[in-house]
């Protein structure tokens, strides 16, 4: 079955070859992502009351938005690789969108939406949460086949005794040196914490309380993740994932208590 999957796999950048145009795994992936989030979120807005035009408005905002704010953000921060190859800010399609710009640029956008539209910003977050984390499950599959978002350099018996698949295995073989494979940690602590927030969101009716179990669920798995990876972003000695993880954590846990304390029921 392994011999099988990699040989459909071929762990390739490119998904779909059209003539001279390539279509990518890391494409596909993300634009998978979150055309499930959506899906989600909008199954969510007929149990509440929020119009599927509304969903459907912010959506259609949100895709660019986020994509440029996780694109600016990544290029920020390594600004030193593009300074000589302006035009290469542009090729997203390689690889280099940074989670927390997407997520920073989408709940700007949220808050200026919900605003004008006159709707519960909390509720509409809440609906969204779910999805957006199983959105990074499936997205970070891309860096995998882009061969980035990896940890430092292992032996192959040390990636045998994780019990991975012989694809995963060959994909971290990257130049002839293997590496470990922190791209499926985070999604595998995403898949469960997409688990967690959705049966919370679904057995507990709260305002708030599912936003704010994400970003303390997401942020405390990325901090720890984060210290194995190669290529994170950095500001002097500091990794700025984790500085950003200690922020949204610290933020999770206090809409935590706040909105177990007001229980504004949607």
């Amino acid at each position: 079955m392994d011999n099988l999957v990699l040989q459909i796999l071929e762990v390739d950048r490119v998904a779909i070859s059209l003539g001279k145009i390539n279509i990518y795994w890391y494409s596909i992936l993300i634009l998978t992502g979150i055309l499930i989030a959506y899906c989600i979120a909008r199954k969510e807005c007929k149990n509440i009351g929020i119009k599927i035009n509304d969903l459907d408005d912010f959506a259609f905002g949100l895709i660019p938005i986020a994509i440029l704010g996780a694109r600016i953000y990544y290029c920020i921060f390594t600004f030193n690789e593009f300074k000589n190859n302006i035009l290469g800010i542009f090729k997203i399609w390689e690889g280099g969108l940074a989670i927390h710009g997407g997520i920073i640029a989408g709940v700007i956008w949220l808050i200026y939406f919900t605003k004008k539209r006159r709707i519960n910003v909390l509720k509409f977050m809440d609906i969204v949460a779910p999805g957006l984390i199983l959105a990074q499950a499936i997205g970070r599959w891309g860096n995998f086949f882009n061969g980035e978002a990896h940890g430092g350099i292992v032996t192959r018996t040390f990636l045998e005794n994780l019990h991975l698949p012989k694809f995963i295995i060959e994909g971290m073989n990257i130049k002839g040196v293997y590496y470990q494979p922190t791209f499926l940690y985070e999604s595998i602590w995403c898949i469960l914490g997409f688990i967690l927030i959705y049966t919370i969101y679904k057995k507990i009716k709260i305002n708030g309380l599912t936003l704010s179990i994400y970003l303390s669920w997401y942020s405390l798995g990325r901090f720890f993740i984060e210290s194995l990876r190669t290529d994170s972003l950095m500001i002097g000695p500091l990794r700025i994932a984790q500085v950003i993880s200690i922020i949204l954590f610290t933020i999770g846990i206090i809409g935590i208590i706040i909105s177990i304390k007001r229980k504004e029921v949607r």
